[in-house]
């Protein structure tokens, strides 16, 4: 990439973009979209819409938060449909604070991140495109201009609303730079830019005795009281308070729970009428969503004191709980480590699973219903089919506690864990031992954990263990199975003749002899019990297979051995039971024969081809299960 070249044509395409002309022009404007004129919330709501939107499995996906955040559809299917919609159509919910509320490193501040680096991005589009007032240090909205008296005939012919009234800095403008007429009054497109301190504030609190109720609302500049001699003189007050400068975008309050009560005042009347009180001015005018975000703990000291009652009633509180998928949580340790000057380490396949999974266990709780434990609510949370349950059963669990995912390990504690293993011993590749190990080591350091939860946690990483033991063997299996792939096809067709045979009462002919025989239940149970199909269960397992090729047949395809993945994993799994003792010998032998080693160089290459592996972490990892299968 040629660096100067690109940034010139970034240079160049802001100034394409760049828009300047009178109100009467931009009146014009408005006549063709009236988009521009679309408040704070909309603005938000059309920004993350505009990205596009999914259905899965009921849920709304919303395309915009896909890179960043992992695991939390619902809770920002929530988010969007229950304040950003509602708050777009101008319903109450845009005069409350928006308050997420949930863990440490759940993705509050992620969230908020990514509100508004989207937005300065929206802004620089058609559809997103924000003009104001030339000059205005608020950046205000040009239809301020229109006097009250007007405003409903104004509205009715642009198909506009209007709120609010004109800062005092572009009320005096009016009257001595214009002269009090309207149509001169010289308006600008903007990009809403953080740095730049256009459409967003950031206001992070610190020491109650230091900080200034300025840093919210401006402050006089004594430098000029002089000059202009009187302190309600908007040229002798800086306009330069978050909730000026966050006008016409995002104003976010870090750890608001933490400020002092003074600095949340100002908020009571900004939330309910759009306005706030600086200096010796009327009531200023603010269109802007509020978002603020906090801990649980913060959260409920703020709810019991009763003198907070009247902010309380002006939030509208989301939680934000960890993500309880182990996909998804694989996804947030990958984007973590992508960041990091460590990316030159190679990660075993299944590393970050395994600490996945004892992520989620900590952050599941135990369900009321039947024959459900632990580790099948985390495979159906992650997706997986659990025999015996249904997408009701799912449902069921995801609603049977409102604060599941509000506590366990955090992602940051198991990134830095990991983070210990990639640096330890200056290795070139970790597995999911390395990982679980460092795992089991921090929990000693771990500063909050009780006693109690840390024999919980040990006993997770055991279970996490299990799952990464099943996860190898069925890779080493996989790869195995390749080599007798010939075999594998060929079991796969003659259970195909037995069930056909069986279904239709039907008997099979034998290829050598011609002599006519019972379908063989044998081996037809010896494959259906490798993914327990139990005894009651195998006539519809059976016909559910025919109806498939049935199916397959009427579209002009071929049922074979990918057609069926549940069918394919049984034949894989029988045929690596009569394997066994092959692979058992083969993986634990030290003085492999020819043929021995002819066969693991095959596999160990499939592993590094097909599945991800390196020369290092393909041998270990058939030692491991070499030792698995001699246990």
């Amino acid at each position: 990439m040629d660096i100067f070249k690109r940034i010139s044509e970034y240079q160049a395409e802001s100034e394409r973009l760049a828009w300047s002309g009178t109100f009467k022009e931009y009146v014009e404007l408005l006549k063709s979209d009236v988009s521009p004129a679309m408040t704070a919330h909309a603005r938000v709501y059309e920004m993350i819409e505009s990205h596009g939107v999914e259905v899965e499995n009921g849920v709304k996906k919303y395309k915009f938060f896909e890179e960043e955040i992992f695991g939390l559809d619902r809770a920002i299917e929530k988010l969007v449909e229950e304040y950003f919609h509602s708050a777009a159509k101008r319903l109450d919910v845009r005069k409350r604070i928006l308050l997420l509320m949930g863990p440490v490193s759940g993705g509050k501040s992620t969230l908020v991140t990514m509100l508004k680096r989207g937005l300065e991005s929206f802004s620089r589009t058609r559809k997103g495109a924000v003009y104001a007032i030339e000059g205005c240090p608020m950046h205000e909205e040009p239809l301020h201009l229109i006097p009250q008296e007007l405003r409903r005939e104004v509205e009715e012919t642009l198909g506009v609303r209007i709120e609010g009234n004109l800062c005092p800095s572009c009320q005096m403008r009016l009257k001595e730079q214009y002269d009090g007429k309207i149509e001169d009054v010289r308006v600008e497109r903007v990009f809403i830019s953080e740095d730049n301190r256009i459409g967003i504030g950031t206001f992070s609190p610190s020491d109650p005795k230091s900080q200034d109720i300025a840093d919210l609302t401006g402050s006089i500049d004594f430098s000029t009281i002089t000059e202009y001699g009187s302190e309600s003189d908007p040229r002798a007050y800086r306009f330069d308070g978050e909730l000026n400068k966050a006008n016409r975008g995002i104003m976010e309050f870090q750890e608001m729970l933490k400020c002092d009560e003074k600095f949340l005042w100002n908020l009571l009347s900004l939330t309910q009428e759009g306005n706030f009180k600086a200096g010796r001015f009327a009531l200023i005018s603010a269109d802007e969503m509020i978002i603020a975000h906090t801990n649980e703990t913060e959260y409920k000291a703020f709810i019991s004191n009763k003198k907070n009652e009247a902010l309380q009633s002006r939030m509208i509180v989301m939680p934000i709980p960890y993500n309880l998928n182990v996909t998804e949580e694989e996804k947030i340790y990958s984007k973590l480590i992508e960041q990091s000057d460590m990316k030159h380490v190679h990660i075993a396949p299944h590393a970050l699973r395994a600490a996945a999974i004892f992520s989620i266990l900590t952050r599941l709780k135990e369900t009321k219903k039947q024959g459900m434990d632990l580790v099948k609510k985390m495979r159906m949370y992650d997706g997986q089919e659990v025999e015996g349950f249904k997408d009701a059963d799912l449902k069921e669990m995801q609603n049977e506690y409102v604060e599941e995912g509000m506590s366990g390990i955090d992602p940051r504690y198991v990134i830095n864990r990991i983070s210990s293993a990639l640096i330890k011993g200056d290795m070139d590749c970790i597995n999911a031992l390395d990982v679980l190990r460092a795992l089991k080591d921090g929990l000693d350091q771990h500063p909050s954990i009780t006693k109690e939860e840390r024999e919980r946690y040990l006993n997770f990483i055991s279970i996490a263990r299990k799952e990464y033991d099943d996860l190898a063997k069925k890779e080493v299996q996989k790869a195995f199975v390749y080599s007798f792939e010939e075999s594998a096809k060929t079991l796969f067709e003659n259970y195909l003749d037995n069930i056909e045979a069986y279904c239709n009462w039907a008997k099979i002919k034998d290829p050598l002899t011609g002599e006519e025989m019972d379908p063989d239940e044998r081996l037809m149970r010896s494959i259906e019990e490798q993914i327990g199909i139990s005894e009651n269960a195998k006539k519809a397992f059976r016909e559910e297979i025919l109806i498939r090729i049935s199916s397959y047949s009427r579209k002009g395809k071929k049922f074979d051995f990918t057609s069926h993945e549940r069918l394919r994993e049984a034949v894989e799994k029988k045929l690596f039971a009569d394997l066994k003792d092959i692979v058992k010998i083969t993986t634990s032998t030290k003085t492999p024969d020819e043929n021995q080693l002819k066969r693991i160089n095959e596999v160990s290459a499939r592993l590094i081809d097909e599945h991800g592996y390196c020369s290092t972490c393909a041998n270990e990892l058939l030692r491991y299960v070499g030792s698995l299968l001699n246990r």
